[in-house]
């Protein structure tokens, strides 16, 4: 079938919650993938930050049919030695504190869920009862009812209202910060880069300032790392320059780049304070932590470390940006390792923005990105991309942004 009679397809078939989908990906190789029409992308989003390792990695497919030859799924009243081997992997590669324990979800949403049921115990049991949860403006943490309650944008949360209560915003300033914390604060949820708001970093000190204030207040700190975590910003956690050792967060949730395509997620609990709040018939999940997930997890990491993809990240995440910095059509570059966002000069050029018009150029041209807003691309590419990749991108944008904006 042609890749527009499987389009037809998908509208006919699936519920249209993504709109329609823009391309049928068949197969892919690296960082390229091929459409139904025998088309090939160099992809700069992998899959939104989270094929870390590309497509097709020989590490990556041995595990996943390997353990699939042996055992897929057992139920959670079973462990099994591809979990155990995550979850010290884990705890070792995040230099997790003694103590700190691992809960696996399916998904970054799910581990956010779980962390704010954890923030809820923790506050039901405090005397008095500590009834508030801060997030940040502008943060995004899930599309599921608790993770929604904590998501800035309106849009999402509004056709489903009322959610999960007693969650306040605030601007992720540390005057702010400082101004929401109080002894009736179950606990505050950041991420240290907000993907979904166009690669933005929190300010420099407030993750620090965010440790001081909720350990004082005896509030659960839990920084969401779905998106930034496991390798993306060149390290394993961005939050890593403020937080860890003595001043580790209650809480991190990891997915994304975890599975390195497959779909796992993780709670971890970094403090005895955290550790000790859900016990057994507390929280659950049928597939958390499966073997086959598990394994894909473990493949990843050891991919990432044997093929020093925490320094290719970094390097091609400053070829990238020193690329953009110095492109005529760009106003502002962010971000670290390969989460990087680019905002147009000419944004308004384009009805509904430049950004979506300059993504479906790109695409026509065998690249893709996506866009955060009307004028904000974002780029989030395999940890394995190459130089002469980058530089391939980085020659054809400037025709791009000019095909788009002259147009």
């Amino acid at each position: 079938m042609t890749q527009n009679e499987l389009l037809t397809e998908y509208r006919k078939d699936l519920l249209g919650v993504f709109g329609d989908p823009s391309l049928v990906l068949t197969e892919g190789r690296g960082c390229r993938v091929t459409d139904a029409d025998g088309g090939t992308y160099l992809d700069l989003l992998g899959g939104i930050a989270v094929n870390a390792l590309g497509y097709a990695h020989p590490r990556w497919v041995q595990a996943v049919a390997d353990q699939a030859g042996r055992l897929a799924h057992v139920s959670n009243f079973f462990t099994t030695p591809p979990q155990l081997s995550l979850a010290h992997k884990l705890l070792e590669i995040l230099a997790a504190p003694e103590g700190s324990k691992v809960f696996f979800t399916n998904s970054g949403t799910e581990a956010n869920e779980a962390a704010l049921k954890l923030v809820r115990s923790h506050g039901n049991a405090a005397t008095p009862h500590k009834s508030r949860v801060l997030a940040l403006d502008h943060g995004f943490h899930g599309r599921t009812a608790g993770a929604l309650a904590v998501t800035w944008k309106e849009a999402y949360r509004a056709p489903f209202q009322p959610l999960p209560g007693g969650v306040e915003f605030i601007e992720p300033t540390l005057e702010a910060l400082d101004r929401a914390m109080g002894d009736d604060v179950a606990g505050l949820i950041v991420e240290p880069v907000q993907g979904e708001a166009g690669v933005r970093p929190l300010p420099e000190g407030f993750l620090a300032q965010a440790r001081r204030l909720t350990a004082d207040g005896d509030a659960i700190l839990v920084v969401d790392e779905v998106q930034s975590g496991m390798g993306r910003t060149g390290r394993w956690l961005a939050s890593g320059d403020e937080l860890g050792g003595e001043n580790a967060p209650d809480v991190i949730t990891l997915a994304k780049s975890l599975g390195g395509g497959f779909p796992i997620g993780a709670m971890i609990t970094m403090t005895p304070q955290a550790t000790g709040v859900l016990g057994p018939g507390n929280h659950g999940t049928t597939f958390g932590g499966n073997p086959l997930a598990t394994a894909a997890g473990s493949a990843t990491i050891e991919a990432i470390e044997e093929e020093g993809l925490l320094e290719n990240a970094r390097s091609m995440g400053e070829l990238l940006v020193r690329g953009l910095s110095q492109m005529e059509g760009i106003d502002e570059v962010r971000g670290e390792g390969l989460l990087i966002a680019a905002d147009l000069s000419r944004a308004d050029a384009v009805d509904g923005g430049a950004a979506p018009a300059v993504v479906a150029e790109a695409r026509k041209r065998g690249f893709i990105l996506n866009a955060t807003g009307p004028a904000t691309l974002r780029l989030a590419p395999p940890l394995i991309i190459t130089a002469s990749e980058v530089e391939e991108f980085l020659q054809a944008l400037p025709g791009i942004i000019d095909a788009v904006v002259d147009a």
